[in-house]
């Protein structure tokens, strides 16, 4: 259909007809038409884009589906139809790990390695797993290794207490934490030190709870320290790893939630629109069951803060990836993400620069600039002892400049 105001008018013979439009006034409307073009254009692209991010989604799924599938039943087949071996009375192993974890060996009829009462605790299955990780150790692979941990975690009883150690290896283990601690608030050598010296004692205490989360904690410093994506990605991966075993177990701590929702995070940065929308999921998930358990701690409302934060200022081909895969949407507004940045500095004032910005941010956004302007005072003040510090820092200046 043409536009009316482009149609030549009614004209008498010999006359030449002439537009309704004055020529400027054709001019713009020319370069409205071109702006609808090129709109359209990047439209069909976002569009095309999106379904190929789709495409990729889906045969992911049915990779990940068919791998766990294959998995499934390798495990049942190898459970189902043991290896036929001598059987042993012994209720000890010489394995590396169950020898430095489960302590002096427990022969009474009634309980088992880790100190909890069974039906049968001298099972021909825990016998034919302890032979099979005797045989094993001249082949360590990490699937060996995180095999070997499973089973570990299978001894740990319902209570959900670790298992228990000597009083030689607990005492070792509580300095060991101490250390771990010290080194993780220290700077850069002090994170790659640390790292190193939970790495050196995994065999020994790879059973604990307290151990697991704080090494799963240092592949998450590895990864802020490392600049290499493959890097990054490994550090992420195998610190999301060990938190997996041990959630199986722990569901009621609160730490290892944190940390698988940070790790979850970091693996998600290199990842596809629809890969990263997947993992904001699990992180809330998880961070809303860390806070259910620990109440009281900044850390995981700073963290929450920020996931809202991110939701609320999704963009375009973000909102319509997460409407076209899920059917209930993540919400989050800024009043959500403020409230979170102040319950922080209610449970600790100045717990980070950090924090501080994103109050002011907030406000800014809600068109508060009086009270924007006192926290990017108020986080002026604090110093920059982090990396994410020194970000803080050079948003700060760009808000100023502003």
């Amino acid at each position: 259909a043409v536009p009316g105001a482009l149609l030549p008018v009614d004209a008498d013979d010999g006359a030449v007809p002439s537009p309704l439009l004055r020529q400027d006034e054709q001019l713009e409307l020319l370069e409205r038409l071109d702006f609808v073009v090129r709109n359209i254009v990047e439209l069909r692209k976002e569009v095309e884009e999106l379904r190929n991010s789709l495409q990729h989604l889906a045969a992911e799924i049915v990779g990940e589906v068919r791998t766990h599938l294959e998995e499934t039943q390798r495990v049942t087949r190898r459970r189902k139809f043991p290896f036929s071996r001598d059987r042993s009375d012994s209720t000890s192993s010489s394995s590396i790990y169950f020898t430095a974890s489960s302590g002096n060996a427990n022969t009474d009829d009634g309980e088992s390695e880790g100190g909890y009462t069974t039906a049968n605790a001298e099972s021909d299955y825990d016998r034919e797993s302890e032979r099979e990780s005797e045989e094993g150790e001249d082949e360590v692979s990490c699937e060996t290794v995180r095999t070997v941990r499973r089973d570990s975690l299978d001894l740990v009883p319902e209570d959900e207490s670790p298992l228990v150690l000597d009083s030689s290896l607990e005492e070792g283990l509580g300095q060991l934490l101490e250390q771990a601690d010290r080194l993780h608030s220290g700077d850069e050598q002090d994170k790659r030190e640390g790292f190193q010296l939970l790495l050196n004692n995994k065999l020994a205490y790879a059973g604990q709870r307290e151990f697991l989360w704080r090494l799963a904690r240092a592949h998450s410093d590895m990864w802020e320290l490392t600049e290499d994506a493959d890097e990054r990605r490994s550090y992420a991966t195998g610190g999301k790893e060990e938190l997996e075993l041990a959630l199986q177990k722990w569901d009621q701590s609160a730490e290892c939630h944190q940390w698988f929702a940070i790790l979850c995070g970091q693996m998600s940065e290199y990842e596809s629109i629809p890969k990263r929308i997947q993992a904001g999921y699990v992180f809330k998930e998880h961070i809303d069951k860390a806070i259910a358990l620990k109440p009281q701690d900044p850390q995981l409302y700073y963290l929450l803060g920020r996931w809202c934060y991110q939701v609320a200022h999704l963009g375009w081909l973000e909102k319509r990836t997460v409407s076209a895969l899920f059917e209930a949407p993540p919400t989050a507004t800024v009043q959500d993400a403020l409230q979170n940045f102040l319950r922080v500095e209610e449970l600790s004032p100045g717990f980070s620069k950090a924090g501080r910005v994103y109050i002011a941010k907030c406000y800014r956004d809600l068109g508060n600039a009086s009270a924007a302007v006192l926290w990017m005072d108020l986080a002026s003040e604090l110093p920059g002892n982090t990396k994410e510090d020194a970000e803080s820092e050079r948003e700060l200046e760009d808000m100023r400049s502003v």
